[in-house]
């Protein structure tokens, strides 16, 4: 018996969160927010996840429609105002997107200066002194990626577009689903065996929505686990998956 196929992902963190990353990613003057472009970027983003039937936030939804409305006002004709009016200030249409960006910055960066300090006191222990015999050399720290899911979620995307998946996918599934746990012991097998690290796309041999939806995930649930990291060298460039080392 066939049954919908619907997955909820907690990681993506709002629609604040995607355009900041849009922002970041593609060099934008936050000050002087080019609409046409963002707003044709974050719709990419709603886009894919709505055809791998992710249960997006309304928020997501209602921020893709004040991205399109604030799009309408900046194509619409400027009214000629007499001498006397012109010099009256004109509002934005982006400006309080803006000024929604700019504190959501200060706040994240906040939020991530705080995470560094709590993770810094973490390493503070108190005892007596004691001689230690036969102390292993530390171990270099593990480099780890700094993506975040939204650089996932666009490799997703322009990894369909590159194996020219733009049939409809399988829209349901059998009701024998790849178990998530057993999609990350498949997934972590094929990262641990290659030495020089895995394409994202190596992961997805197969045009099914089932599949696609559970590798992705089982993927997150692995770096979240710090069991594996992945990297790209530049922006917009090939994602690399390897293995963790202890």
């Amino acid at each position: 018996m066939n049954q919908a196929y619907q997955v909820k992902l907690d990681a993506f963190e709002g629609p604040l969160d995607l355009l900041l990353h849009l922002i970041n990613q593609y060099e934008i003057d936050i000050y002087d927010i080019p609409v046409a472009q963002i707003t044709k970027q974050y719709m990419e983003y709603i886009h894919t996840m709505q055809r791998l039937e992710l249960n997006i936030a309304s928020e997501y939804l209602v921020m893709a429609s004040t991205l399109v409305a604030i799009k309408s006002q900046m194509l619409l004709p400027k009214q000629e105002l007499p001498v006397d009016e012109s010099e009256e200030y004109m509002e934005d249409p982006r400006e309080e997107l803006m000024q929604r960006l700019i504190a959501y910055r200060k706040f994240k960066e906040a939020a991530e200066e705080l995470k560094k300090k709590e993770l810094e006191e973490n390493q503070v222990y108190t005892r007596p002194p004691v001689i230690f015999e036969d102390l292993e050399k530390e171990k270099a720290p593990v480099v780890r990626g700094e993506l975040s899911v939204y650089d996932m979620l666009n490799a997703l995307g322009k990894m369909m577009e590159r194996k020219n998946w733009n049939t409809p996918l399988d829209t349901t599934v059998q009701r024998m689903d790849i178990p998530i746990e057993k999609r990350m012991q498949d997934v972590l097998s094929k990262v641990k065996s290659s030495k020089d690290g895995i394409e994202f796309d190596h992961l997805f041999p197969y045009p099914s929505r089932g599949h696609i939806v559970v590798t992705f995930i089982a993927v997150l649930e692995l770096m979240k686990s710090k069991e594996i990291y992945c990297k790209q060298d530049q922006h917009f460039e090939s994602l690399y998956i390897y293995y963790m080392e202890e």
